[in-house]
């Protein structure tokens, strides 16, 4: 029986795959109603054997318009980036989005009402032992929003395993310090939830992320931004079908694949398919900040690359001063003197780790965001 199971098995390719080049255009972005600039982003999909590098569409014209013949053009900022100001478009009144691609293509969306998101009440953590859990909170007293996504920002100081002293040659300045740095990253999953079932539309601590207690992002300060977006029934089936095709295990117990339903379409080839949905509203956000000194003491957040970090020991060739005998990708730690000399002459040896024990700049920048208190 198990030999006959074993030679049944074959290979699926699913019939949508076949035929086409991967090449379909993928629109993500929300048309802001209110005083906050509009980024809307285009790429390409691609087969995912061709690796995860995202491929921008560039040279695009794109423009939203509204059913009063109101017309607002985008910019293109950074590759398959496309900006405008704030419209502080009325509320009124419907609007899409056209798109016309340096391959002669114009796509067009259905006209959207407009649909502004409630403030969100509060952003807060939970810390239990296995996991640091961030929600937010939020309601509608006219009980007309219902369906909510979230996404977020996320930042954080942290410090390399150990702290650099010397320069290669020389003492570290202190503007030449590579000890404490700052990273960033963005929400990379779906986050969806709606009140259909409920009384009031209230949201009671809606879970936005999670954080390991051992991450690098609690070991000093963190930082949250989450955005908050009302969104429409049909805009809602759309990112949890998304959600339940892209995000799940699956396994048997799982929703089966199934296509997503866009509101964007082709005008020139109304047969290709579209990947996108678009939305129209204001946003609601909300930041936060987070101190190690908030958190459990049973939290043990370290470095992400302190596992395996060592201490090694340089001498300089022949006591030659700036001739050093460590492998290239290397960072000073401090200069040795051996025997003792005058403080003002050269060391004859240097403590140095790999860069991405001793230098954070290997992971994060100095500077601290604009933001940052």
């Amino acid at each position: 029986m198990i030999i006959a199971m074993a030679a049944c098995k074959k290979p699926f390719v699913p019939p949508d795959t076949l035929n086409n080049s991967g090449k379909y255009l993928v629109i993500d972005g929300v048309i802001n109603a209110g005083n906050d600039s509009t980024f809307i982003k285009l790429s390409r999909t691609k087969k995912f054997e061709n690796g995860i590098v995202i491929d921008h569409e560039t040279g695009a014209q794109l423009q939203v318009e509204g059913d009063d013949n109101s017309s607002y053009p985008l910019v293109e900022t950074v590759p398959g980036t496309y900006v405008t100001a704030g419209l502080n478009l009325n509320s009124a009144h419907k609007y899409r989005l056209r798109i016309k691609t340096t391959n002669s293509k114009e796509y067009l969306s259905d006209f959207v009402v407009v649909k502004n998101s409630p403030p969100i009440d509060s952003v807060g953590f939970t810390a239990k032992p296995s996991e640091l859990t961030i929600y937010a909170n939020t309601h509608d007293a006219t009980n007309n929003t219902k369906y909510y996504r979230w996404e977020y920002t996320e930042a954080w100081e942290f410090n390399s395993t150990y702290e650099s002293f010397w320069n290669g040659t020389a003492p570290r300045a202190k503007e030449d310090y590579v000890y404490y740095c700052y990273a960033k990253d963005t929400s990379s999953y779906i986050i969806l939830a709606n009140t259909t079932k409920l009384t009031n539309d209230v949201v009671y601590q809606s879970p936005i992320t999670t954080i390991d207690p051992s991450s690098e992002k609690i070991e000093i300060k963190y930082s949250i931004e989450v955005k908050q977006y009302a969104l429409t029934s049909d805009a809602y089936s759309f990112w949890d079908n998304l959600h339940k095709n892209n995000e799940t295990n699956g396994t048997i117990f799982d929703s089966q694949p199934s296509d997503n339903q866009t509101n964007y379409h082709c005008l020139t080839d109304p047969k290709e398919l579209v990947v996108g949905y678009l939305s129209v509203g204001s946003v609601a956000t909300k930041r936060i900040f987070i101190n190690r000194n908030q958190l459990p003491q049973t939290y043990n957040p370290q470095y992400a690359y302190a596992n395996g970090c060592q201490i090694d020991t340089a001498y300089y060739a022949k006591n030659q001063y700036g001739i050093f005998t460590p492998p290239t990708s290397f960072t000073a730690i401090n200069g040795l003197y051996f025997p003792p000399i005058p403080p003002f002459g050269a060391p004859t040896a240097v403590t140095y780790s790999t860069r991405d024990c001793a230098d954070c700049t290997a992971r994060g920048v100095v500077q601290p965001p604009p933001f940052w208190r």
